[in-house]
């Protein structure tokens, strides 16, 4: 049986230690949680409907529905969060919004202007024309932990996972977090129907509303994990954030090293080298605060 946790009066703009939690769950528990769209939920209700400055109030975008206690989940273990499906809503949009996006006009904030483009999301399509439809690749842009200390808002990231906008974790992944608080203190939020690499546009993604269904596992802590670690069917996979961009990549790949080695059976040294030979990495998204960029390696290399 799956339980639903409704948005309604859950939604944060940051991911907080120490904030109330609106539920608690179970290690195994189907869990649907309902995520709102990343922009003043109600706005976009059909493919004429547009964006405007009156209606975007930074930095509170990107909702997430939490915090979640876990039960069992303390400090010295950690959280894995298997997302099983996800139920999309029928309008998502993309916009182009002064001051948002890979190339800011930081001055003058014109660019070129603020641009919507609502869109249909059906039959397992994004539907950006009347001839071009796109096949849809729903993930989850928001979803972390309760920080060490303080509070990060959903516009940023960090090891505690959050505004990390990477198309790998969606249905049929796991995402490892460390644990911070007891807890653990789980947000879900900003789901995309669609997502290229990079994120070029500030609300870039196709961005949609959604419910999300998951659960989780409190497990012994990887030896040295400290950012966020990602398995699908075919592919384990690390995360790192940071600006410069070169940073997070070398995070990323750093992550990689430390999980064949103590895995995998590598040295670290082997490990370095294997990743020259297979590694597959990208930056996923650079219009957050800190870049995010993955490393992958194929589980077919790893029997």
């Amino acid at each position: 049986m799956t339980r639903t946790i409704t948005k309604h009066g859950n939604l944060k703009y940051a991911l907080a230690s120490g904030e109330p939690r609106v539920e608690t769950i179970r290690p195994g528990e189907r869990i649907a949680i309902e995520c709102e769209i990343n922009c003043n939920g109600g706005v976009i209700s059909s493919i004429d409907s547009k964006i405007t400055p009156d209606k975007v109030r930074m930095p509170f975008v990107n909702p997430a529905t939490g915090p979640l206690f876990v039960e069992g989940a303390k400090p010295g273990k950690a959280l894995a969060v298997s997302i099983h499906a996800m139920a999309l809503d029928e309008i998502g949009y993309t916009a182009l919004y002064p001051g948002a996006g890979m190339f800011p006009d930081w001055v003058r904030r014109k660019e070129f202007g603020h641009q919507t483009r609502a869109m249909r999301v059906a039959n397992g399509f994004v539907h950006w024309s009347e001839s071009r439809k796109l096949p849809i690749q729903p993930m989850v842009g928001v979803i972390g932990v309760a920080p060490v200390h303080g509070a990060v808002l959903t516009v940023d990231n960090g090891v505690h996972g959050g505004n990390l906008d990477v198309q790998e974790v969606g249905p049929g992944s796991t995402i490892t977090f460390d644990i911070h608080e007891d807890g653990a203190g789980l947000y879900i939020g900003d789901c995309h129907a669609l997502q290229g690499d990079g994120e070029c546009v500030g609300f870039g993604a196709t961005e949609i509303a959604a419910t999300v269904t998951f659960s989780v596992a409190v497990i012994d802590k990887p030896a040295r994990l400290t950012w966020p670690r990602i398995e699908t069917a075919t592919h384990i996979a690390t995360v790192g954030c940071a600006r410069p961009l070169e940073d997070a990549m070398r995070t990323a790949f750093e992550e990689m090293v430390y999980w064949l080695a103590d895995d995998y059976g590598f040295t670290e040294a082997e490990a370095y080298l294997f990743l020259g030979q297979v590694a597959e990495a990208r930056c996923t998204q650079m219009v957050n605060p800190k870049y995010s960029y993955i490393c992958k390696v194929a589980k077919s290399f790893l029997v």
